[in-house]
């Protein structure tokens, strides 16, 4: 018995006052970790070491688009615009011949518009990873986003789940991924009449496009939609301001919904309770 005939108050496993005192009740809470800013967490130095290693070939598609933009014959503040706010390599190289022959403005917007429309898959494929967060984080997100930045993260996190671990190595890539493109495609902006016309740019970039396409295609759908695309743009070839690029775009987008649909889908397993 303590003084005043009280006993004494008893202790927990934790060490706290089983009557209430100490922090949160009794229970000693471990102390709070710092949050680390996102280019010190460990994954950003990670997204960014794997975009390296395409690092290479994205700088040499970004000084194609450049020459490309620069041998165009439009203002230089409307290229540097166009580099830096679409950034969209397959779109710019799609639209710049359009821009140069006086194409209307709406076959410009549509052929962008379709040769980006695999943005909107990839978009949903994210969606699982980083829907919870505000409307404008999100569109600085979309605003970064890459063909292979949306590879090397499925192949990263296969897990449709959200984790802390997600955003920086996110960041790490993209950030990779800019700097890979901007700074030759700026540099060939303002270097393009240094470039000799009989190196041939223009093929180089054709095969990059060729080398960006062929990595997406990794199942039954996508190489049929591949090949569909491909004979549907050669039979429309002559059709003017290139509508056979949107002809081939929407043909592929046709067959893929369609085996899409007509595949049949495995019913999920059953969870046994008993």
């Amino acid at each position: 018995m303590a003084e005043n005939g009280r006993e004494p108050p008893r202790t927990t496993a934790k060490g706290g006052s089983a009557a209430g005192g100490g922090d949160n009740g009794g229970v000693n809470s471990p102390p709070a970790l710092p949050t680390l800013p996102v280019w010190q967490h460990p994954e950003f130095a990670r997204g960014a070491r794997e975009m390296l290693s395409t690092a290479i070939g994205i700088a040499a598609w970004g000084l194609i688009t450049g020459v490309a933009m620069g041998k165009s014959g439009l203002p230089i503040v409307a290229m540097v615009l166009m580099s830096l706010l679409v950034f969209a390599g397959s779109a710019q190289l799609a639209v710049l011949p359009l821009m140069s022959s006086g194409a209307p403005l709406w076959v410009v917007w549509a052929t962008a518009l379709c040769v980006n429309l695999r943005f909107v898959i990839f978009s949903a494929g994210w969606r699982p990873y980083f829907g919870h967060f505000p409307l404008a984080q999100r569109l600085r997100l979309a605003y970064l986003t890459a063909d292979l930045n949306y590879v090397l993260f499925m192949r990263r996190f296969p897990e449709p789940r959200p984790a802390p671990e997600q955003l920086p190595y996110f960041w790490g890539g993209v950030a990779c991924n800019w700097l890979a493109w901007q700074v030759p495609a700026l540099a060939g902006i303002f270097l393009a009449d240094a470039v000799p016309v009989h190196w041939g740019f223009g093929f180089a970039g054709t095969l990059a496009l060729l080398g960006v396409a062929l990595s997406l295609v990794s199942d039954r759908a996508t190489s049929v939609a591949a090949g569909v695309a491909a004979c549907a743009a050669v039979a429309a070839y002559a059709l003017p301001f290139k509508l056979n690029i949107v002809v081939a775009i929407a043909a592929a987008v046709a067959m893929g919904l369609l085996i899409d649909h007509s595949t049949p889908r495995r019913a999920a397993p059953l969870d046994d309770k008993t």
